[in-house]
């Protein structure tokens, strides 16, 4: 196919639903199927022209830095919930329009979103939570159809999407990447199929393959609950359909091998046994996505030390930092707080943003864009108009820096 003929098909697909694939009819929800039967999200592309062939977007891994079609690239993010709820739609639309809130992450220079999602939202499923005297032109559509309308109206306003598998059962985060209603290869199939339907969209920049992987998630053991092994699979088969894209992998909690218990982890934060049990995945594409958080999600031993935060260094360090030195991307997937003034939180999400400028980890996805999660709460205060501006500015510091160096 000649270069401006591709060009013109690249144009036309991003303004048109019929280069998407077309929705399936059939439940890929876990708690409606049974394991005996066949996935629905089959991953491959229904139309031959959205082969991944076709598409000259690409996002690769060198020395530690992420490029865009060979120019670096650094991912300021937010994570944007509510795919993965039971609502199967993002929160905020109750009291804003979904275009509005996506020119506040730019007007923010964000130009990136972490999007959960579950496998039910895949489904079409009947959304709920929207305003539609605010939002007229999501009325009548189901989960996936305003899941595509979302997805190019990022593409549109050239924000990064890291699309990220985050709940099975749409309710809560599971320890491993299947259940026993929810199968390894229907995780597989549902990666596959987003990975396959929006392959046409520029900054559709990759896939977190499993949220939070903890409790009897291991790493190198070379059981049923290997991490390790499970990523390896899933990104094959992603890199099978569109090797555009990137791969976030994150991080378990506590590990029997080459693991230090002493500093408690996060759901998803360990990536110390990587150093004994390196992930068999093209270091082109492979990011590393730990998730860190301060005492407003949960009091760990070392936010109490006498040394806190001059503490934290060492410590992140231990769970993740070593890695920089490795030439690995480390993206952190979620960290945040209520950062509230005077407290410890604030303490340690200054601290936290210090390292990262002192260590140049220049791309992030801060949770979260919605003021609604209990225990962080948000950039936007509860009206989802007004700014945290103290949260902001500190993130703003990294921003500027990255921004500087560049």
């Amino acid at each position: 196919m000649g270069r401006m003929k591709k060009l013109f098909i690249i144009i036309l697909c991003l303004f048109s639903v019929s280069c998407l694939n077309e929705p399936s009819t059939t439940s890929t929800n876990s708690s409606e199927n049974t394991e005996e039967e066949e996935s629905t999200n089959s991953g491959e592309a229904e139309n031959p022209d959205t082969s991944i062939s076709d598409y000259t977007y690409r996002y690769t891994v060198s020395g530690g830095k992420i490029y865009h079609n060979g120019e670096e690239v650094n991912f300021f993010g937010v994570n944007w919930f509510g795919f993965e709820t039971t609502n199967y739609v993002v929160h905020g639309l109750w009291a804003r329009n979904y275009l509005d809130l996506i020119a506040v992450i730019k007007e923010l220079e964000f130009n990136s979103v972490r999007l959960p999602f579950c496998p039910t939202t895949l489904n079409e499923a009947t959304v709920s939570t929207i305003d539609y005297s605010q939002n007229e032109a999501l009325e009548d559509l189901n989960s996936l159809e305003i899941l595509d309308l979302m997805m190019r109206a990022f593409n549109e306003n050239e924000i990064y999407v890291l699309l990220d598998h985050h709940r099975p059962d749409c309710e809560s985060i599971s320890e491993l990447w299947y259940t026993s209603s929810y199968t390894e290869s229907e995780w597989i199939d549902d990666l596959k199929f987003v990975a396959t339907r929006y392959a046409d969209l520029e900054y559709f920049m990759g896939i977190d393959l499993k949220n939070e992987p903890h409790g009897e998630a291991s790493w190198g053991d070379g059981g049923d609950t290997d991490w390790k092994l499970a990523a390896e699979r899933a990104a094959t088969e992603i890199l099978t359909v569109n090797d555009d894209i990137l791969i976030f992998v994150e991080g378990i909690q506590e590990n029997d091998l080459c693991s230090d218990g002493t500093y408690g982890h996060w759901w998803g934060g360990n990536l110390e046994p990587q150093s004994c049990y390196p992930l068999d995945i093209d270091s082109e594409k492979l990011v590393l996505s730990p998730h860190v958080y301060g005492p407003d999600v949960y009091d760990q031993d070392y936010f109490s030390d006498s040394s806190f935060p001059d503490n934290m260094p060492t410590i992140w360090n231990q769970h993740f930092g070593y890695l920089l030195a490795d030439s690995f991307p480390v993206v952190p997937g979620e960290f945040g707080g209520k950062y509230e003034e005077g407290s410890a939180d604030e303490t340690w999400q200054n601290a936290y943003i210090d390292y990262m400028i002192e260590n140049e980890m220049c791309s992030f996805f801060f949770w979260s864009f919605n003021p609604n999660s209990g225990d962080t709460e948000g950039i936007l205060d509860d009206d989802w108009e007004t700014l945290e501006q103290e949260k902001y500015d500190n993130l703003k510091r990294l921003m500027d820096d990255c921004t500087t160096e560049s």
